[in-house]
Order: C-alpha cells, then structure tokens, then sequence
C-alpha cells in the first residue's frame, strides 16, 4: 500500500508516470517555516522528511513525500501567497538562475526514512514589466514556490534548464524511483 502525503494533483501525476497509484492521500499538518539560518537544501530535506512523517503509516504502507524549495543562493523563497509576493518574486528571478530543490522522503514498511534532493538550476530570461503582468494575470503561479509552475505558461520563460524537470515541477521521479524501489514497492 502506498500513501502520499500531499494533495498535490502534481505530485500524483507525476508518481502516476512511473506506475505508482497512491492507495491513500492525506495531507500532512506542518510548520514550514524555515529555521533561523537554515540553508536551502536542509530546508527542503527537512520539510520532505517532516511530511513523510505526519502521517500516519500502516504496517504494510510505503509513505512517499515531497518538498519543493525555491532559492536564490542562501536564500529560501517562499510561495507566492498574493499578486504582490508574486511579482517580486518574479523581479528577482528575471534574467538569473536560482536552484529548484525537490526533496523526496520515503518511509518504507520498515519505517526507515530515505530522503533524496534533486538540485536542479532554472535560469529565467530577463522579464518585461509587461510579461511579469501577463503572467501573473494567468494565475497559476500563485501559491507556488518562486511564484511560477513551470508546467504551464512560465516554461516559454525559462532560457535554460539544468537538472531534474519533475523535480521543478514537484517530484524529481528518479530519485522518487530509486527510494520506492529501496523500500520494496513494485515498480516495473
């Protein structure tokens, strides 16, 4: 039996590419503030692995989580909460690469914790005031970690891409695969 702990219609998606159907979602209750000088990666390892970890697991479930963390060299961004976050966001973004970290936490049958990161480096083109507009205008970068879903209209943004595109999207499936495979859940 597999649980995601996520609510993610992404996150299902996308373990619905390497053949995993989850047998339960459930949503996991946590404190994603970051710690008093806690660096990006950690972040995103510590967030995975808290997610994993809140829900509760059966003695013959497999538990899968992920964490998505968005940085600007020791910087943590946060999700885009409102139009105005968004757009600053997206100014600080435009015309750099910042790091798209998709940490991956599962907890076998068992109830070890593996956790692997995925470090994937997004470089956007430098945005017109106009084309930060139009995007936010769309929508889909709300709530969303730097303020974009690279999934939709902010694809045609990114000038390069240098690691895992799943992962930027909300799961990195090679390592997702790797971990489902160590904890004993049949992958073909």
């Amino acid at each position: 039996m597999l649980v995601l702990a996520s609510t993610s219609p992404r996150r299902r998606d996308l373990l619905a590419r390497l053949g995993a159907v989850p047998d339960r979602i459930v949503a996991p209750d946590i404190d994603e503030t970051p710690r008093a000088g806690e660096l990006p990666r950690a972040y995103a390892l510590r967030l995975a692995e808290q997610k994993a970890r809140a829900v509760s697991r059966g003695q013959d479930e497999i538990v899968v989580a992920g964490d998505t963390t968005v940085a600007v060299g020791r910087r943590i961004l946060p999700p885009a909460e409102d139009e105005a976050v968004q757009r600053r966001l997206l100014s600080l973004l435009s015309g750099r690469r910042h790091h798209c970290l998709a940490a991956v936490c599962v907890i076998g049958r068992d109830g070890v914790a593996r956790t692997r990161l995925a470090d994937t480096i997004v470089t956007f083109k430098r945005l017109s005031d106009a084309e930060i507009d139009a995007y936010i205008a769309c929508g889909e970068g709300l709530g969303k970690a730097g303020g974009y879903a690279i999934q939709g209209r902010a694809e045609a943004l990114v000038r390069a891409l240098s690691g895992s595109h799943s992962g930027v999207i909300g799961l990195p499936l090679y390592e997702t695969r790797a971990l489902l495979i160590a904890a004993g859940y049949p992958l073909g």
